[in-house]
């Protein structure tokens, strides 16, 4: 049975690594905090840019309770790809391209920071629309950690300086930050069931294979 106990402390082990990546230590920002994340970007942004960068983050901060949230993407693309002069890719001209380069380039600091995207959906018609209303192309939900992870990754992404493939693409967006009331989407609950279904599949492969291979 001494197999059986390491298998299972593996799995618990395994599964916990997971749980501490998905659900982090909660906790809400501190104003110092707040402040030296705004000295940060400051250092990697255009001057121009800091005055609307500060604001953002103050707003993005409000409130904040430590917890997972999720930011929800409307997009409108430009109608071509527009990078600053000089720039390698100024030739390019189409602005799904340069978004595509840019979510491509964006997985990895969200997932080292414990976020995901949890859906992305291209516009496929018309329905109820108010007057002025702007042509979204499409919306993506992206489930951050916490506020913090979230203004990690932002200060990640402009030191590596991907947001210039963000916005060679997108002409407007609207990004705002909700709180889930209800949801079906359970990641902790749907990798804890399928590891559970492995460890039982090799617990019972093991079983039955045994006395295969010790037979003469």
């Amino acid at each position: 049975m001494g197999w059986l106990f390491s298998m299972g402390l593996l799995w618990l082990s395994v599964y916990l690594l997971f749980w501490r990546w998905y659900g982090g230590r909660p906790r809400p920002l501190g104003a110092s905090e707040i402040e030296r994340f705004i000295a940060d970007l400051r250092a990697c942004m255009p001057l121009e840019a800091q005055a609307e960068m500060v604001e953002q983050v103050h707003r993005v901060s409000h409130g904040d309770d430590g917890k997972a949230f999720v930011m929800h993407n409307l997009v409108r693309y430009r109608p071509q790809a527009r990078y600053p002069a000089g720039h390698p890719l100024q030739s390019e001209t189409s602005a799904r391209r340069a978004d595509q380069r840019y979510a491509r380039a964006i997985i990895w600091p969200l997932l080292r920071h414990g976020s995901l995207p949890i859906f992305i959906a291209r516009r496929s018609g018309g329905f109820v629309e108010p007057e002025g209303a702007d042509p979204w192309h499409y919306v993506a939900m992206v489930r951050y950690r916490s506020r913090r992870d979230f203004l990690r990754f932002a200060l990640h992404i402009e030191r590596a300086g991907l947001t210039v493939h963000k916005w060679a693409a997108i002409e407007k967006t609207h990004i705002f930050p909700m709180q889930p009331l209800f949801s079906l989407f359970m990641l902790r609950s749907l990798v804890a069931g399928l590891w559970l279904a492995l460890a039982v599949t090799a617990w019972a492969l093991v079983r039955l294979l045994t006395p295969l291979l010790s037979a003469p």
